[in-house]
């Protein structure tokens, strides 16, 4: 990977990328994906070197509709044969991501059987993998797919380890991603594989990705977590755990943001989140340390201040309840 980075320098290689497009394609990780690739050339552009990547379009159907309702044209047939240095990228679809009965289908599964082969890069984003699963393309490699298809994507395909609660996963030349705004994530790692992470970097800020995850961050964003309800108090608190979670919150502070007495903000905390407030902003603080052990290069006494743990111990104390691997481990692996 790191000579394809240096060709990529010296101006030597055009990379052949093929969307290979269902009916009902899910439109983000359509067009995520390739605008990223798409910011990649106007750097190329500005460096006054030819485009990192020839993007092209393909499909077996006939017609291609998206997931917004919007029609697609533009695209070739399946070619006779790929370049030996081709990337395939397959999209997730909405309806039955399953079903692979239809006419188009099963001319684009034969297709991959016949085309794809091991000096390829295969890029799955979200429900992408069940294709590739249905095609053999992932067997006795590890991989992932969208939380919620991650079963189906056992069902069709035995053979592939399928790990679960990961961004993406890289297993030799087949990248596979969870749902939808995590094909971004997935391409920037190829375009910083392949064309340096500076560039990856630089799209980054321009697509303003600010917080870039990696592959083994979890699927559903801790922030986002215990979120699923309509209490307007309890969104308060949570809104204002998040807004500052290196605040010393008490039950006080937070039971004025909810207009309610303490023995009530505790009893409706649980019952609308599942989870007691000392949890809950604990679950926050150590979300925020791993963004900044991953994004920062703050040693450990200064991480724990910035997320409103006391010392590095009871950092670690926290980390523990919620991560199975030390907090050191989080930034060798994303370094």
């Amino acid at each position: 990977m790191a000579a394809i980075a240096d060709n990529m320098r010296a101006g030597e290689i055009t990379i052949p990328v093929y969307f290979l497009l269902r009916d009902a394609t899910m439109a983000l990780d359509l067009i995520g994906p390739a605008e990223v690739l798409r910011y990649a050339n106007r750097i190329a552009g500005r460096e006054g070197r030819p485009n990192f990547f020839d993007v092209r379009y393909i499909s077996a159907a006939d017609n291609i509709s998206t997931s917004i309702g919007l029609g697609l044209t533009g695209f070739g047939p399946l070619p006779d044969s790929l370049p030996a240095d081709a990337i395939l990228v397959l999209n997730g679809c909405t309806g039955s991501d399953d079903d692979f009965s239809s006419i188009a289908d099963q001319r684009a599964v034969s297709w991959l059987h016949t085309h794809w082969g091991a000096s390829h890069k295969l890029l799955c984003i979200c429900t992408g993998a069940l294709l590739a699963g249905y095609a053999g393309l992932l067997d006795d490699r590890q991989c992932t797919t969208h939380h919620s298809h991650c079963d189906d994507l056992r069902r069709i395909a035995p053979r592939a380890h399928v790990l679960e609660n990961r961004i993406f996963v890289e297993d030799r030349n087949v990248y596979t991603s969870a749902g939808v705004t995590t094909g971004i994530d997935l391409a920037l790692h190829v375009v910083a594989q392949i064309c340096g992470h500076a560039r990856s970097a630089s799209i980054a800020r321009s697509l303003v990705v600010y917080m870039r995850r990696a592959g083994s961050d979890p699927q559903l964003s801790p922030w986002l977590a215990c979120r699923n309800h309509l209490h307007p108090a309890i969104h308060r608190v949570q809104d204002a755990v998040i807004g500052n979670p290196a605040n010393d919150w008490d039950l006080q502070q937070l039971a004025e943001i909810a207009c309610t007495s303490e023995r009530h903000l505790t009893r409706l905390f649980r019952e609308h989140t599942g989870s007691s407030l000392v949890d809950y902003i604990q679950r926050i603080r150590v979300a925020l340390v791993r963004e900044l052990l991953t994004q920062s290069k703050l040693d450990m006494e200064q991480v724990a201040q910035q997320a409103g743990f006391n010392s590095t111990r009871q950092l670690r104390r926290v980390w523990s309840k919620f991560e199975s691997l030390p907090p050191s481990r989080q930034r060798q692996t994303n370094s």
